[in-house]
């Protein structure tokens, strides 16, 4: 046998496609000239480059398993000693000093191209950020002249972005190996929890805190939004856990989300002679059962 190169890329015999060029991707990196300074590097690049070019082709793959088989068949008749020996053995030197050349002409390989790899990360963004959009710096590595130093760039985040969705930066990633396409960067989004809105897909959600009284009488209050503070109307006898609808005031997009209030009716403490008496006579004065539904 001339070479072995499934041994060489370390894939097993009935390696897949996807897995001989994942394998080659791994080998290109470990041993490149220029990434790699031992002694052996670029004669192991060339022998897996080489067995690459085989084994990632359909028909030079069959014809050097074939290859392989006959080789194997004379070298077992070798040892054998037998009659079949000879006229196999010539027939096999013969495949031998043709095969390699039939594959690859007179130049038996030459380097392919391979983009660099990607690199990936996240960038956490606040809420108002998200809303208003934004530009972040990002320092990612870059490779020169066999150095690694480090660059700074700007980050466009568009207005309306969510967490989960990815900016991808296209040939910002390492460099590409024999003259291929450098790879991307592919940043993950990240918005921060907010200490009052919460965010389902494009809308705002605000728990708003009211008085019995704002709820019971109808009022007009004053009420945050990520574009800034608006005067709501609560409606006379409005309920706790009641959703308002402010229109447009969610994240931007196609389709704008709103922003929801949902009130939350909180009692004042009884914590003075006054205020108990006062609650006292509400009781006289509005005899109420909130329970009554329930049946209790």
């Amino acid at each position: 046998m001339d070479k072995d190169y499934y041994k060489i890329m370390g894939v097993k015999k009935d390696a897949s496609e996807k897995e001989i060029k994942l394998a080659y991707r791994k080998l290109a990196r470990k041993y490149h000239p220029d990434l790699n300074k031992e002694a052996n590097a670029e004669e192991r690049f060339k022998e897996m480059g080489e067995a690459y070019e085989v084994l990632r082709d359909p028909a030079k793959r069959a014809e050097y398993d074939q290859y392989r088989k006959q080789s194997e068949f004379n070298q077992r008749n070798q040892q054998s000693g037998g009659q079949s020996h000879q006229s196999y053995q010539g027939q096999g030197a013969q495949f031998d000093n043709d095969f390699f050349e039939s594959l690859f002409g007179h130049a038996r390989y030459q380097p392919q191209p391979m983009a660099g790899h990607n690199y990936e990360g996240k960038i956490n963004v606040s809420l108002e950020e998200a809303y208003t959009g934004t530009v972040k710096q990002l320092q990612v590595p870059v490779e020169q002249n066999n150095e690694t130093s480090m660059q700074t760039l700007k980050v466009k985040i568009p207005a309306g972005i969510k967490s989960g969705q990815q900016i991808r930066l296209a040939g910002k990633g390492a460099a590409g190996v024999n003259g291929g396409p450098r790879g991307d960067i592919l940043l993950t989004i990240h918005v921060d929890k907010h200490s009052l809105f919460d965010v389902m897909d494009n809308d705002i959600y605000l728990t708003l805190p009211v008085a019995p009284w704002e709820a019971a009488l109808g009022s007009t209050i004053v009420v945050p939004t990520l574009a800034g503070k608006i005067d709501l109307k609560i409606p006379a006898g409005s309920q706790g856990g009641q959703k308002l609808r402010i229109k447009n005031r969610g994240l931007p997009g196609k389709e704008p989300g709103n922003q929801y209030v949902l009130l939350k009716i909180i009692t004042p403490p009884a914590n003075t002679e006054a205020a108990t008496e006062l609650y006292k006579k509400m009781a006289e004065v509005m005899p109420f059962n909130p329970r009554e539904k329930m049946g209790v």
